[in-house]
This record gives structure tokens, C-alpha cells and sequence, in this order.
């Protein structure tokens, strides 16, 4: 019994520490890969001559286009008894009241004449930043406030 043992000790033993053994071709493998990323490594170290393109400049005129995309038209009334001319830009709708108060008031803050009117068929009230009588002063008004308020829009007030 204890012969057998021992036998059986000595075949798992065996076979243990030959299904260890490296084959040659694994370090042949691992050889070229380092190899490889050493010619990698060189290539990138390498300078890399780069001519600069230089591209013909060109002068170009622009064209003064009144953009009419967002103009809207909406009954008004003004809140607060102010007055409202025919072309508004507007920075802010709201349901509520008190938020476009909110919002008026930071605009009166950084020196616009802003005014809250409220449009009775809706029940939204508009916050309007400036309030002019001709289109391209309302156009450039709205380009101004479009770096702060990117979503500002023109409405016609009937």
C-alpha cells in the first residue's frame, strides 16, 4: 500500500514539473514582441520633418441679411404698465410670475430696460429685454444678448 503510494507521489511529481517546463517557442514569442516595441519606441523618437501648408487668403465681404427665423407674433400685455413697442427681444418665458420678475430684474441689473408682458391666450409671461420700433435694431439687440442668452428670439407684438 505504501508502495503504491510512493508511486503515485512520484507520477504526479513528475508529470507536475515537466507540464511546467517553458517551451521554446514562448520565449521566441516574447523575444519578438519586446523587439517590436523597441522599433516602435525608436520610430516615435525619430523627428518628423512637416512642411507647413500655407493656404491662400481670401477676402471675404459679409452680407447683411436681417435674419427673420425666430420672429414670432404674439398678443401682449405689458405687466406693470409699461409700454411695448413693435419689435421685442425676448430672453425668457415663464409660467411663472415671480420667475420672470427674477429674471427682469437681473436683466434692469446689468442696464437693460426690461419689461415682463404676459400673453393672456397662453398665460406665459415673456420677459423682454429691449423693445424697439424697427426690425434691425431688434435684430442687433437680439445678436448682442445671444453671447449671455443664446436662446433670445424676436417677437412682433400685435
Amino acid at each position: 500500500m505504501k508502495r503504491h503510494l510512493i508511486l503515485g507521489l512520484a507520477i504526479v511529481t513528475a508529470l507536475a514539473f515537466t507540464a511546467c517546463k517553458s517551451t521554446e517557442s514562448s520565449y521566441k514569442k516574447a523575444y519578438e514582441k519586446a523587439q517590436a516595441q523597441e522599433q516602435a519606441q525608436q520610430q516615435a523618437t525619430e523627428p518628423v520633418q512637416v512642411q507647413p501648408v500655407v493656404a491662400p487668403v481670401q477676402t471675404v465681404t459679409p452680407v447683411v441679411t436681417e435674419d427673420n427665423s425666430d420672429l414670432r407674433s404674439e398678443n401682449l400685455t405689458a405687466v406693470g404698465g409699461a409700454t411695448l413697442r413693435a419689435y421685442n427681444v425676448v430672453c425668457g418665458s415663464f409660467k411663472s410670475l415671480d420667475n420672470a420678475n427674477n429674471l427682469c430684474s437681473t436683466l434692469k441689473n446689468k442696464g437693460y430696460n426690461a419689461i415682463v408682458a404676459q400673453n393672456p391666450s397662453t398665460g406665459m409671461y415673456r420677459v423682454i429685454a429691449t423693445s424697439s420700433a424697427t426690425r434691425a435694431d431688434a435684430v442687433s439687440a437680439r445678436d448682442k444678448l445671444r453671447s449671455t442668452y443664446p436662446d433670445a428670439w424676436l417677437l412682433y407684438a400685435k
